[in-house]
Parts: C-alpha cells; sequence; structure tokens
C-alpha cells in the first residue's frame, strides 16, 4: 500500500499576489505604512513588495482589477493574507502606526500561539498582522493536539510593548 502524500516540513508559503483596483492607492498601504519596500514596478500594472531583499512577498497588480470595485465580502475567494512579525513588540510597533493613519482595526485575537490584528487594505483585500509566540508556551490538549483558541487580544498590553513616541 502507498503512503499517502506529506508535503515537506521546512515548506514555506513564499509570496502572495493581490488584485488592486489602484497601485499607488495600494502603495501608500503596503509601502508606507506597512514598510514594504518596492523591489520592481511595472508602471500601474504591477509591483513587487519585499522585506528584508527577498524577490517579493507581496506582488499588487491591475491586471483584471484597475479602478474595479473590491470583490464581495460574501463570495469565495481569499478570506486574508497573514503576515508574520517576528516580536509582540514589532507588532505593537506597527499596531501604533495604523492607529495614527486612522486604519479601522476589524478585529482582534490571542489564539493561544500567536496574537493577532485583522485589518482591510484600501481595496477590502483582508490582511492579518501577527507574530507567534513561543511554540513552548504553545497550548495542547492531554492527548498532545494543538488547541489554538480565540480569546479577546489584551490591546492595551500590546501597546504597552512601545512607548508612543517609538513609532
Amino acid at each position: 500500500m502507498t503512503q499517502p502524500y506529506k508535503i515537506p516540513d521546512a515548506t514555506t508559503i513564499g509570496h502572495v499576489h493581490l488584485k488592486v483596483a489602484n497601485i499607488d492607492r495600494a502603495l501608500k498601504f503596503y509601502q508606507d505604512l506597512l514598510g514594504f519596500d518596492i523591489i520592481m514596478r511595472r508602471g500601474d500594472e504591477a509591483v513587487f513588495l519585499s522585506a528584508g531583499g527577498y524577490h517579493h512577498h507581496i506582488a499588487l497588480n491591475t491586471w483584471h482589477s484597475k479602478d474595479m470595485p473590491p470583490a464581495p465580502k460574501n463570495a469565495a475567494g481569499l478570506f486574508h493574507i497573514a503576515i508574520l512579525y517576528p516580536t509582540r513588540k514589532d507588532l505593537s510597533v506597527i499596531l501604533r502606526r495604523l492607529m495614527d493613519a486612522g486604519v479601522t482595526l476589524e478585529g482582534s485575537a490571542d489564539h493561544g500561539v500567536s496574537e493577532a490584528l485583522y485589518f482591510n487594505d484600501p481595496d477590502q483585500n483582508g490582511i492579518e498582522l501577527y507574530w507567534d509566540k513561543p511554540k513552548s508556551d504553545w497550548p495542547h490538549s492531554e492527548d498532545g493536539m494543538l488547541t489554538m483558541i480565540n480569546k479577546p487580544l489584551d490591546i492595551d498590553g500590546l501597546l504597552a510593548e512601545t512607548a508612543p513616541d517609538l513609532t
């Protein structure tokens, strides 16, 4: 009997392409607020963004969406992309930046394994910004299964990680 295929443990998800209506408007969010670097731009059709010099983590394109309205919320499609921050303090810094810019926090959660913030970009693409707690702190059931939770995030505690003048 053949064993079922198992994806290699070291596999990662490398990048995402998002359809946007306007490249410049999207860049105000992804470059100016979130801080991604432009790696390559193709006029008003596409731009490739990176953290740390990778070829691209996020591509924004208008190939099928130029000047179009957002996709319907209640339809099949991408729910959100998730951007992993290295530390809780880094998550606090980006939360302050987004709050100062007037970006609406759509939700937040302590998942036991991570702390997450949920926003929408200008095209209503869902964005999760999160940091992973140390793996040794992740909750498990008695039989060893991971037990992710969904409890309220202590926003004040998160914001206490950074002083307002550090952003």
